[in-house]
């Protein structure tokens, strides 16, 4: 049967041990570890998992994590995944210089104020808080100006829930927006006065390219050209995991998505 990690004192929590960290890895010098699937398995305390430096790519996410401590000694720490916990701070991860990727979403924070010890990783470029596809939001993005908020005070973020805010891209989603706004019908409470039209003056009808089909056809034109960028970066993607994969045997670590 594969280890499930000590018990902790909380009731039903589970505790980071060698022991996990081997079954898990399927390593047995944990100093090698690079990749680690730890994910649902009911922690509330990560234990040893600080004593392991080469860590980069931990998945904590599914777990009753309700602090990061260990963490903050994890200085090849480049992604991390601790979506669906119970942590209502990021401090432990900012200590992480190399962090770049950092997925928050199911969690209790409660404001932009628990997000600024994120501004010392200098590399930090993504940063997930809502993921709508998996029904898992902060309650600080309860608030319309979050992601404005959110980048006033981390502006090295170049992708915010997954959409480009900066950079290549990020003109596209910024369309994609606009074009929302645009057809949401109006919040007034009551009908509005028709204000009163000249008549029809002769030419008219003639056919003249509109705003919104000008529009729609710059985002469909942008589309094309972000589409075919995902494919090369999942194709590069492709080829850095197999790489990693290899020089990793022979226990193959298993790739997986934040």
């Amino acid at each position: 049967m594969e280890p499930r990690g000590e018990k902790s004192g909380e009731a039903g929590g589970v505790r980071v041990t060698p022991q996990l960290l081997r079954a898990r890895s399927g390593e047995f010098a944990l100093e090698s570890v690079v990749l680690l699937k730890l994910q649902g398995l009911g922690l509330v305390d990560l234990g040893c998992l600080g004593e392991r430096p080469g860590l980069g790519w931990p998945d904590l996410s599914g777990n009753a994590l309700t602090q990061l401590g260990p963490l903050a000694s994890l200085r090849q720490l480049a992604v991390l995944n601790v979506a669906h916990n119970r942590l209502t701070g990021l401090e432990p991860p900012a200590a992480c210089e190399n962090l770049q990727s950092l997925n928050a979403a199911g969690n209790p924070l409660a404001g932009p104020a628990q997000l600024q010890r994120l501004a010392a990783p200098r590399g930090l470029e993504r940063l997930r808080l809502r993921d709508p596809l998996a029904r898992l939001s902060n309650p600080l993005c309860a608030s319309p100006s979050y992601r404005a908020s959110v980048r006033e005070l981390l502006p090295g973020l170049t992708v915010i829930d997954g959409e480009r805010v900066s950079g290549r891209g990020s003109d596209f989603y910024q369309l994609c927006r606009d074009l929302d706004s645009s057809l949401r019908p109006s919040s007034g409470s009551g009908p509005r006065a028709v204000e009163a039209q000249p008549r029809v003056e002769p030419g008219c009808w003639e056919s003249w390219p509109t705003r919104s089909s000008s529009i729609l056809e710059e985002a469909c034109r942008q589309f094309q050209d972000t589409l075919q960028e995902c494919h090369d970066l999942d194709r590069q993607a492709r080829d850095s995991l197999a790489q990693a994969e290899q020089a990793l045997s022979p226990a193959r670590a298993t790739s997986f998505v934040f």
